[in-house]
């Protein structure tokens, strides 16, 4: 059986969420990496969830990431599709669990009213400039996009797609194999 060391962890994602004139885009990159080589570039990491009214995008180990799309689903479906209240939801399990605790991920979720980025530490954070970004290149993703939003024209969609691609010809975990999805 052959071990991942420290020097070989798995690195993936830039997911980025941008908000603008009633839309909201979600970009995802599809590289996956252990440690300095690419073992998948397709990755699928942002979808449609909860009737297709839903985007989700996620970052992190991913059988994790998995496990807590499978449970945001289940809370959807008890909360009647509230965004809020089931990100809180998933939030509180996720923090208090035993076994929840342990998984290491990072997920943006959206509506086609309220976005929020949710982890393992309690956190629900929304943005006050329509904004979100998980991953290994989120950093370069959301610089690029927050300067396209203040200086041009470009739809939520475009910003997105652009921004992760910027994000890419940076980032050594991130690619322009870029999956996007808006509502």
């Amino acid at each position: 059986m052959t071990r991942i060391s420290n020097e070989q962890k798995v690195r993936s994602t830039t997911v980025l969420l941008v908000s603008k004139d009633g839309k909201t885009a979600m970009a995802g990159d599809g590289q996956v990496t252990l440690g300095d080589t690419v073992i998948k570039g397709n990755a699928r990491k942002v979808r449609r969830i909860y009737n297709d009214k839903i985007l989700i995008g996620f970052a992190g180990a991913t059988a994790d990431a998995f496990t807590l799309l499978t449970r945001f689903e289940a809370k959807l479906e008890q909360f009647q599709g509230q965004l809020e209240r089931s990100a809180i939801e998933l939030t509180k399990d996720w923090r208090t669990d035993k076994y929840l605790r342990h998984l290491e991920a990072l997920m943006i979720v959206a509506d086609e009213k309220a976005a929020f980025l949710i982890s393992g530490n309690g956190d629900v954070i929304s943005s006050d400039e329509g904004l979100l970004s998980v991953g290994s290149g989120s950093m370069y993703a959301t610089a690029s996009a927050r300067a396209l939003l203040k200086h041009t024209d470009l739809s939520a969609k475009e910003i997105a797609e652009e921004s992760l691609k910027i994000a890419g010809e940076i980032c050594i975990y991130t690619n322009s194999d870029i999956i996007l999805e808006e509502i």
